[in-house]
């Protein structure tokens, strides 16, 4: 008897650690009631309207002809109601995404990707009222927009500084995720200044809070109650939530928001050279410690970079006293500087460091894909960023029209293609390439899901691949 009074004192002694460890693990964790209260009011739904043009979809029949996914996901390949086609003609098409005021005068943050090419913007507030919302204006390299609806002394939140977070911080979300307003997730900051292949202009934030589809643009908030960031992508193989989250830093956002608001566009340094990132081999040819900084693969006349005494063959380190530990980082420390302020570069040339001072240019207009409408320009529907060739540039590659890729995106059509950065669109759909302007109004004339020839100039030599354009939707 003696012994199992002893067993069940040691139970019940190792119950009560337990459950007293429980209770110190749950104090420990972080309520977000308080945070929701205050931050829910000044949290918004955004819905978009936009017109599209559909195209004619045909029917399965004797001569083979293609049937669209949608109805071979459901029949197969027979059709039951025969020959035919859907006809042409415009329809809506509705999205949904989150936004939060950051000014009692009606001013709200967004996604850029969010509004893109929308007709019409809905804003929702937590009291339920929907306001018609102007776009006030767009930054696609950095997926901000800033909105302004009439309304006066509206609810805003606190702003913080993304420069204050660490990894390993507790944060929240709050958004619309497919629809279901001010829905909370939380979880923790994962890393911090992530640089992503398609935007190489945003340190994103990264976290392992559940964002979704309608998230897009809502607020991230640290425990004070403060936004952070707005929650952008995701990372997924499935469509949905796998635990990659990346916001973009508030202090990046609201450079943007305050640039936008106004001047009406966001100005950008501008070094005017063709970067490629530093191997093992290549950090060992030219005698760098490391496969670090952005090889400059070409310089364009009459640049900033020109103007400096920059090179083909530098290898550019640090960006006033900032290393630059990728080629990826380049854009994003030279694209913060203003417009016509120099910037001190250390540059490894011929195995030796030196200092270059440069005056920052302003980013050309022309070469900023993706500010024309949606499904008109090259980033939307190609998934790259180009730049327009210098005369003496193309007589020196011996071509006689052309643009540059400047930027790929991963996922792109391009990309899939086999596009590169580098490489030279020389023509598209049998019609040769002399801007980016042109470029955008060849794609803009490819009408329906169907391949196109695409030359290319890479290496000296011109080759053609095949893309196949489909509507931007």
């Amino acid at each position: 008897m003696q012994r199992i009074k002893r067993q069940f004192s040691v139970w019940l002694l190792l119950l009560v650690a337990t459950l007293g460890m429980q209770a110190a693990q749950a104090r420990e964790l972080p309520d977000f009631t308080e945070l929701v209260k205050q931050a829910a009011p000044g949290v918004v739904n955004i819905s978009t309207t936009r017109q599209v043009e559909r195209r004619s979809m045909p029917f399965s029949g004797p001569q083979g002809q293609e049937i669209p996914e949608i109805f071979r996901h459901f029949f197969g390949d027979q059709i039951p109601f025969g020959q035919g086609g859907i006809p042409g003609g415009s329809e809506e098409r509705h999205s949904l995404g989150s936004g939060f005021i950051i000014d009692k005068e009606g001013y709200i943050l967004t996604n850029a990707h969010v509004v893109d090419g929308a007709d019409e913007v809905v804003v929702r507030l937590n009291d339920r009222r929907e306001l018609n919302a102007e776009v006030v204006g767009s930054d696609a390299k950095t997926d901000v927009a800033l909105l302004k609806v009439d309304a006066k002394d509206l609810p805003t939140l606190n702003i913080g500084d993304s420069n204050q977070l660490e990894v390993g911080e507790w944060v929240a979300a709050i958004g619309s995720p497919f629809g279901f307003d001010h829905s909370v997730t939380s979880g923790i900051v994962s890393a911090i200044d992530r640089t992503l292949p398609s935007d190489a202009y945003v340190p994103f934030i990264q976290t392992d809070v559940a964002i979704n589809p309608g998230n897009s643009g809502g607020p991230l908030f640290n425990l004070d109650g403060q936004v952070v960031g707005i929650n952008s992508q995701i990372f997924t193989r499935s469509g949905g939530f796998m635990g990659l989250s990346f916001a973009i830093p508030i202090n990046v956002a609201m450079d943007i928001a305050d640039q936008l608001r106004s001047e009406g566009r966001v100005s950008r340094g501008w070094l005017g050279v063709v970067i490629q990132p530093v191997s093992r081999d290549l950090a060992e040819s030219f005698g760098l410690d490391g496969a670090k900084g952005a090889l400059i693969a070409e310089v364009a006349p009459d640049t900033p970079a020109a103007d400096a005494g920059l090179k083909a063959g530098d290898i550019i380190l640090s960006v006033n006293g900032e290393e630059v530990d990728r080629s990826t980082t380049l854009p994003r420390l030279i694209g913060r500087a203003s417009p016509g302020s120099k910037v001190e570069l250390e540059v490894l040339r011929n195995g030796e460091r030196v200092d270059e001072t440069v005056t920052v240019g302003d980013w050309p207009q022309e070469a900023q894909a993706g500010t024309s409408g949606a499904g008109q320009d090259p980033q939307s529907r190609l998934g790259v960023t180009v730049a327009a060739l210098e005369k003496e540039q193309l007589e020196r590659l011996d071509l006689e029209s052309g643009v540059r890729v400047v930027q790929v995106d991963p996922a792109g059509v391009a990309a899939k293609a086999g596009v590169s950065a580098g490489d030279i669109i020389v023509s598209l759909d049998q019609q040769d390439i002399d801007s980016p302007e042109q470029l955008a109004e060849v794609i803009g004339q490819v009408e329906g899901n169907r391949a196109v020839p695409l030359r290319l100039y890479r290496d000296g030599r011109s080759l053609f691949v095949a893309l196949r354009l489909g509507n931007d939707e």
